[in-house]
């Protein structure tokens, strides 16, 4: 499973220092940050994928160039955005992404445990 190493360093540095409880698990093609046992960011090959308010989901990518809805088995999965690695050049763009996944995931639903 091929992923960014350095973008997933960066995304690190940043949760690791912003909160606890982390869990790194390889899936859907790359590198998932699960916080408190919920997915919260994800790392591709040339893109990070961030677990948003779903409600918040149409005016955040309407809002941002380069953001996008993840599209899985054809659906449109409200809440889960597609953020190209271009649009994170800076810390601070990054920091932006990651703060709003952060803050959904305090009311977020766990997947259920199989």
């Amino acid at each position: 499973m091929a992923f960014n190493e350095k973008l997933a360093d960066r995304v690190r540095e940043i949760l690791y220092a912003s909160t606890d409880n982390i869990t790194e698990k390889k899936m859907f093609g790359g590198l998932c940050f699960m916080v408190n046992d919920k997915m919260c960011v994800g790392v591709r090959p040339d893109k990070m994928m961030v677990r948003i308010d779903p409600a918040k989901s149409d005016e955040v990518v309407e809002s941002s160039s380069g953001a996008e809805v993840m599209i899985h088995g054809g659906k449109e999965m409200k809440g889960f955005i597609f953020v190209d690695e271009g649009e994170l050049h800076t810390k601070k763009q990054l920091q932006y992404w990651i703060k709003m996944a952060l803050e959904f995931n305090v009311n977020a639903k766990s997947s259920r445990k199989k």
